[in-house]
């Protein structure tokens, strides 16, 4: 009976799910004043929206890399902003176009609108490290 016990937990490390990091570096970063928001968004979370997203990070913008630690494996997309004045919000012009840096992963871009899920997303199922460009 101890031999099957000590098999089962052997055997079950194997199947066990795995989760990885994702480093993102940021490009394009012209001052190290305020802070960079990044959220992270999994299909269905509503990507793009400040409101329903998986994680999300705020740090300083003296650093040029975001890491999430322990991510499951998943199709994920983000959305990243330099809050240069860090009042909390991507400030906009009177036409509603921002007026701080952002990007999005792939760095798709749309003309009028953001990017659409599927064209921001990427499948994190090893630790990954992806670049950004803000704009």
């Amino acid at each position: 009976m101890e031999i099957f016990i000590a098999c089962f937990y052997f055997l079950s490390s194997f199947f066990q799910p795995k989760d990885y990091d994702l480093t993102i570096e940021l490009k394009g970063l012209d001052s190290k004043k305020g802070n960079i928001r990044i959220a992270l968004y999994r299909e269905g979370d509503n990507f793009p929206s400040a409101t329903k997203n998986f994680k999300n990070k705020v740090q300083e913008a003296s650093s040029s890399e975001v890491v999430f630690k322990n991510l499951p494996a998943n199709v994920y997309a983000f959305a990243v902003y330099h809050d240069e004045n860090g009042n909390g919000i991507l400030d906009k012009n009177m036409f509603g176009v921002p007026t701080e840096k952002y990007g999005f992963s792939n760095n798709a871009r749309e003309t009028f609108s953001a990017p659409s899920f599927k064209s921001a997303s990427f499948e994190v199922n090893q630790d990954k490290k992806v670049k950004v460009t803000l704009k």
